[in-house]
Formats: C-alpha cells, sequence, structure tokens
C-alpha cells in the first residue's frame, strides 16, 4: 500500500534539478506533486542502505514507508536545513525500527551462512561488499549484538556515509552520544573481528 501511495505522490517530478531539497520541500507545501525530486534524489540512496540492514524482502516496503512519512510530514521540516538526506535517514531508521526481529533474524541468518545468493538490483555491488570475505560471519554475529541505538550509529556513517553531524542530527541526539555510541559499536565489531574493522569509514574527524 505504502508503495503505491508514493507512486502517485511522485508521478511527476516537478521542480528543477538546481533546487536545493528545502526549495523543492518549500514548493511541495502549496503543490504536493512538487515532491517528487526529493524521491528522485534519495530513494536509491535510501535503499541501498535499508537493503544491506534488512535484505531484499524488507527493504521495498521500509523506503516506501519512510518516504510516505516524509512526504506526509513534510510540513515539520526545517526549511533552513537545505540538504534532507539527515531527516530522510532519521524516518527510514525509525520505520526500520518496526522491522527489528526481521533485522536480527537476517544478521543470524548471514552468521551461519558462508555463502549468499547475490540478487539482481541496484545494491548488487554494495551488498556484496557488505558479505564478502571470512569476516562476513563474524560480522553479522557481532552487528546482531549490538544494541539497537549503537547500530543505528554506526551503519549510519559506515553505510549511510553521513557525518557525525548529520547522524545526531537524523536520530535527533548529542554528536558527542553519536561519538560515544560508534566508539562502543566500532570496539564489540573490532573485538568480534580482531583488528579489522570493516565498518571504519574515512571521516576527517574520526578518531576512532
Amino acid at each position: 500500500m505504502a508503495r503505491l501511495l508514493m507512486a502517485a505522490v511522485t508521478k511527476d517530478s516537478a521542480g528543477t534539478s538546481t533546487d536545493t531539497d528545502a526549495a523543492v520541500i518549500r514548493a511541495s507545501l502549496a503543490d504536493p506533486d512538487r515532491f517528487a525530486p526529493i524521491y528522485d534524489r534519495y530513494a536509491a540512496m535510501l535503499y541501498r542502505y535499508a537493503y544491506q540492514r534488512m535484505g531484499p524482502e524488507t527493504a521495498d516496503d521500509v523506503v516506501a514507508e519512510a518516504f510516505l512519512a516524509a512526504f506526509r510530514g513534510r510540513a515539520s521540516y526545517d526549511l533552513e536545513r537545505q540538504d534532507a538526506r539527515p531527516w530522510l535517514f532519521g524516518i527510514l531508521t525509525r520505520e526500520m525500527a518496526t522491522h527489528y526481529r526481521r533485522e536480527q533474524a537476517r544478521y543470524r541468518a548471514m552468521s551461519r551462512s558462508a555463502h549468499e545468493v547475490v540478487q539482481d538490483g541496484p545494491a548488487d555491488q554494495v551488498a556484496a561488499r557488505v558479505v564478502a570475505d571470512g569476516a562476513r560471519g563474524p560480522l553479522a554475529a557481532a552487528l546482531a549484538g549490538l544494541a539497537p541505538g549503537d547500530r543505528d550509529v554506526l551503519l549510519l556513517v559506515a553505510w549511510g556515509q553521513l557525518s557525525y553531524d548529520e547522524v545526531a542530527d537524523a536520530l535527533n541526539i548529542p554528536q558527542g552520544t553519536v561519538g560515544s555510541r560508534l566508539n562502543r559499536a566500532r570496539r564489540k565489531v573490532r573485538k568480534a573481528l580482531g583488528a579489522f574493522d570493516p565498518t571504519t569509514t574515512k571521516e576527517k574527524n574520526d578518531e576512532v
């Protein structure tokens, strides 16, 4: 149902490619069809992230639900923020939280399985990286063992490619909390994998 509603909302990509996200959302308050560029810009990005965490069976649904929630809640968007990515990732994170058991089951299955069939679709390359090498099983087990809040922070940085500030905005938590959760999560991942940490990103301010 969510996918059908979003198809109706995004049927026309009104606006221009040079409009900021804030400008697009502002225009959509008067003309709902103007929200379509937000979907065009970020649907694939959010799908890749959801695919990594939830698998192909759930990714389509949670992304559709997230965009529908964003559309319905666009009037509350802070128009001073030109980039809508943190806002969208925050909504997606909340939607994924309702599927917590599915995510846990996916990680446990991955930790037991030596191989995973690669699915056709836009997330193939990213998914292949997640399941690659001998670290796949231990990484999945480590992720399954993290507290939900710690895992959200870790994967928003590592897989969502958000900065610490953007994660803080997405989750509505202080930046210091982002740092402490990330450090805690990475320590657990490193303990499970030895010195190797495939979730580490080259963030300018990363001191971990």
